[in-house]
């Protein structure tokens, strides 16, 4: 099956041509595995070329502190493909994630995380399991948008977008339909963050109604991590944000039997990187002792990608006799279901060995006999009124006592402004705050116009204009208070655009 994604719904034959990939050696075991790779997939015959670039550890001391140069985004632009195994950022220095950086400047914005149990071959609790994580890759808190505001509070920002939400989401059912696959599960928070994951799961209900032949369901994301882990064989394709699918996608692979196993993929609409889930461990780095099947995996999944499934079947098929066979490497290996201790060499000359074999008690792999593709659609955006309705004005105030601050801030005197609420830490403390609130050097205060029924149900703000926020700002400084931050207050259509403080 060739799920090589596809923006004009075509499915592209077995391809013939070869296809010319950028291979990143890694820091750690990376070289290790990676060689033992591409020996496997020459042996069987996957048509490729390899391209050398420098990214990592290296190039990171060289002076990039993002770990990659030009000449490695050059072969990267040339090639599309990436083969990746695992890097070493450097501790100290303010170094930037290399994967962090690939994946958001690449645009690859999908991360694909399958995981099946080998059970009785490799010890797991779970035999039945066989799970795939879609994992938003761009934005949520991995957006990396941190600052210092007070003395006492720093905050990090949770960006999660509605063209962001529809393309993981349709990926997620159309991966379902093109291998498939049953149920796709929803995982958010948005019992608490009800904007944020509260967008992710209104677009996950407006896009399942285009998938009416596949099963959907929603959670919230501490409960379904916690029956994920006791339950997997419960779960298909489980589609969630950043943050959380990193979390649960280690999870499954964990109780899977090891994160050793897993490969990746990360999709992007012109350019596609695979890779092993696991680090470059340097504590075992020229033993000859890695496990490569992380990396063979994934190795799998670019095959399949670039047109080329009975290629990846043929290896595929290969790795899980080799498996059956108990031909495991330190990581694994049980003397009650292992029956030679192997290195990381000595694995890959298994898998080769058996290329053309397939299990015989795991399921086969069958990329190859299926007809699907991943078709996207293209973001419409809907445009909606906006009204400008008040701001979140946030202070640095060295004081304790909410009352002292909430009185002197009605008192200011901001023509067409009026103070609605103050929350410390997202905590109402004024007016009729509680005392036993513990409050910080971090003060949120709520302006609305002056004319707002802050009364009635729901409130009924008024439109503002800009001006009158400046105008505040203005006099909060002429009194003495510094300003570190604002947030415009708007609605939607309508609709309210901003949370309630808890206790508001």
């Amino acid at each position: 099956m060739n799920t090589k994604l596809n923006l004009n719904g075509t499915i592209p034959a077995e391809s013939q041509q070869a296809t010319k990939i950028a291979v990143a050696m890694g820091d750690g075991i990376g070289p290790e595995i990676m060689q033992a790779t591409l020996e496997i997939l020459k042996k069987a015959g996957a048509r490729i070329e390899p391209e050398l670039m420098n990214v990592g550890e290296k190039v990171y001391l060289g002076g990039h502190s993002a770990g990659i140069d030009q000449e490695a985004w050059d072969i990267i632009g040339k090639n599309k493909i990436i083969l990746k195994a695992p890097i070493t950022t450097p501790q100290g220095g303010g170094y930037k994630s290399l994967n962090v950086t690939l994946r958001k400047t690449l645009g690859l914005f999908a991360n694909i995380r399958p995981v099946m149990a080998m059970d009785p071959f490799i010890t797991t609790g779970h035999p039945n399991m066989d799970v795939v994580i879609v994992r938003e890759n761009e934005e949520d808190l991995y957006a990396g948008i941190e600052h210092q505001q007070t003395q006492d509070v720093v905050q990090c920002l949770k960006l999660i977008t509605r063209p962001g939400s529809e393309k993981i989401i349709r990926y997620a059912f159309e991966y379902a339909r093109a291998y498939g696959r049953k149920k796709v599960t929803c995982m958010v928070k948005d019992n608490i963050m009800k904007l944020t994951d509260g967008l992710f799961h209104q677009v996950f209900k407006e896009i399942s109604a285009d998938y009416p032949d596949i099963i959907t369901e929603s959670q919230i994301i501490d409960i379904g991590a916690a029956r994920l882990a006791a339950r997997p064989e419960d779960y298909d394709v489980i589609v969630t944000s950043n943050l959380y699918g990193d979390i649960i996608s280690d999870i499954v692979a964990e109780i899977a039997g090891s994160v050793g196993l897993a490969g990746s993929a990360n999709i992007g609409k012109d350019v596609a990187m695979f890779e092993a889930i696991h680090g470059s461990a340097p504590d075992i780095a020229g033993k000859n002792i890695a496990n490569p099947s992380g990396l063979i995996n994934a190795a799998v999944m670019m095959l399949a990608h670039i047109g080329q499934p009975k290629i990846a079947d043929k290896i595929k098929n290969a790795w899980l006799r080799t498996i059956e066979d108990g031909i495991h490497t330190a990581d694994i290996f049980n003397p009650k279901s292992s029956t030679k201790r192997v290195s990381c060499t000595e694995f890959a000359e298994a898998v080769i060995a058996r290329l053309g074999q397939v299990p015989a008690t795991l399921p086969l792999s069958q990329l190859a006999t299926g007809n699907g593709t991943i078709t996207m659609k293209p973001y419409q955006r809907k445009n909606e009124k906006k009204t400008l309705v008040g701001v979140d004005v946030f202070l640095d105030w060295q004081g304790t006592d909410p009352e002292i601050i909430g009185h002197r801030l009605k008192e200011l005197g901001a023509e067409g402004m009026k103070l609605k609420m103050i929350t410390n830490r997202g905590v109402k403390v004024f007016p009729g705050g509680k005392e036993h609130t513990y409050c910080t050097d971090h003060w949120r205060c709520r302006f609305v116009s002056t004319e707002a029924d802050i009364n009635a149900s729901p409130p009924d703000y008024k439109k503002i204009s800009f001006e009158r926020i400046l105008y505040l700002q203005s006099k909060l400084n002429q009194s003495g208070f510094e300003v570190i931050k604002t947030e415009n207050l708007y609605e939607f259509g309508g609709k309210r655009g901003f949370s309630l403080g808890q206790g508001e």
